[in-house]
């Protein structure tokens, strides 16, 4: 009868323990997500609020504060406006186009670039001098060590010698170099955990090495690829120093246009917490899309 109750008493300890550590994680994880979501939230709800709310740091709607449109009024997008015409609304819609094609174009580009650089130096040896081929990645990873402020100067010298200032083709160029590293790094990763034997099965079968590379390792990688992209769609839709700097009128970015809200009668922070929940709404519904392949790219080592 004792190892009866004994065994009875092992199993609630166990049982007890389980739920323990079940509802400690959970709310771990609630926490931590509450605390990341909270600034989505607390712009959201600004972009709602009077001044006179935002002062007071009301944040419960219906309950501290009624909600008005104020500050999609100030951007064109409120029900009253919606259906008028508003040089607001052209104004956003134009500097969210330029972030979109900016943003796509050099996020492609670089997940092209950096995944052929980074399969060679998965595949093949390289020596440049002293330089091996972890030394080679490791210098394309250190160029974002760099500090923006100090590339300044000579892009802008630069871009107005080549009639690049104020273009989008600029900023593609430049943000694609921005985020290049990064994506060769990536791959770089992703490319090496996949076994080499496979490659060489379909060489034997008579396909060559870019037959062997875009039938074989493609479809393989592709989740990380897809991670690489996301990543680097993020970063240079956030990006804001060099939108400043080498733009003015036709290329300027929803990021400076956010920043622009500032001015001698202080932050209007109605307008700001508009154009910021209108420019974080892109990347949320990207990221839900492409939920599966961020998963699947995190979990094959794609980013770490």
């Amino acid at each position: 009868m004792s190892a009866i109750f004994k065994d009875h008493d092992l199993g609630r300890r166990i049982k007890i323990n389980w739920w323990t550590s079940r509802v400690a994680i959970y709310s771990a994880l609630i926490i931590w997500a509450v605390i990341c979501l909270f600034p989505i939230y607390w712009t959201l709800t600004t972009s709602f609020k009077l001044a006179p709310d935002v002062m007071r740091g009301n944040m419960v709607p219906w309950w501290d504060f009624t909600p008005r449109w104020k500050g999609w009024e100030s951007i064109g997008f409120s029900p009253r406006l919606i259906g008028e015409v508003s040089t607001v609304r052209e104004e956003f819609l134009k500097r969210f186009w330029n972030s979109a094609i900016v943003s796509i174009s050099s996020s492609f580009l670089a997940v092209v670039l950096g995944s052929l650089a980074a399969y060679g130096l998965s595949r093949f040896s390289y020596r440049f001098g002293f330089m091996r081929n972890s030394d080679i990645s490791f210098f394309f990873l250190s160029q974002m060590i760099l500090p923006p402020v100090v590339l300044a100067l000579p892009f802008l010298v630069l871009y107005k010698s080549l009639a690049l200032l104020d273009t989008r083709i600029g900023l593609i160029l430049l943000y694609t170099l921005m985020v290049l590293p990064i994506v060769i790094w990536i791959m770089r990763d992703q490319f090496q955990g996949i076994p080499i034997e496979l490659e060489e099965a379909a060489l034997v079968d008579g396909l060559g090495i870019w037959g062997a590379f875009i039938q074989i390792v493609l479809p393989i990688a592709l989740p990380g690829m897809v991670a690489a992209f996301i990543l680097s769609l993020v970063l240079c839709w956030n990006e804001y120093f060099f939108a400043a700097l080498l733009t003015a009128t036709n290329a300027t970015t929803l990021p400076v246009m956010v920043a622009s809200q500032t001015g001698s009668q202080g932050i209007n922070w109605w307008s700001m917490a508009a154009l910021s929940s209108a420019a974080i709404l892109p990347l949320v519904i990207v990221a839900i899309f492409l939920e599966k392949y961020i998963i699947k790219g995190m979990a094959a080592g794609a980013v770490k």
